[in-house]
């Protein structure tokens, strides 16, 4: 099953215990990266969102996507 983002970060986020706000002073970022990371939101840095996997042992990298014609 493919999780997106908001969920993994949320679902993992609960599985240890911690508020949105806890979970952000440990990852090192403003609770509003947070908020936009599990609301969903598309506009977000990346160097931002690694900051907060790394708490998980993950990252995002980007992709580059050849169009077939």
């Amino acid at each position: 099953m493919v999780q997106n983002l908001a969920d993994f970060v949320k679902q993992k986020r609960k599985e240890v215990n911690l508020t949105q706000e806890e979970f952000a002073e440990r990852a090192g970022v403003a609770l509003t990266v947070i908020r936009k990371i599990e609301q969903g939101k598309e506009n977000l840095s990346l160097s931002k969102v690694n900051d907060v996997l790394a708490m998980f042992g993950s990252k995002l990298v980007p992709m580059n996507i050849k169009k077939i014609e």
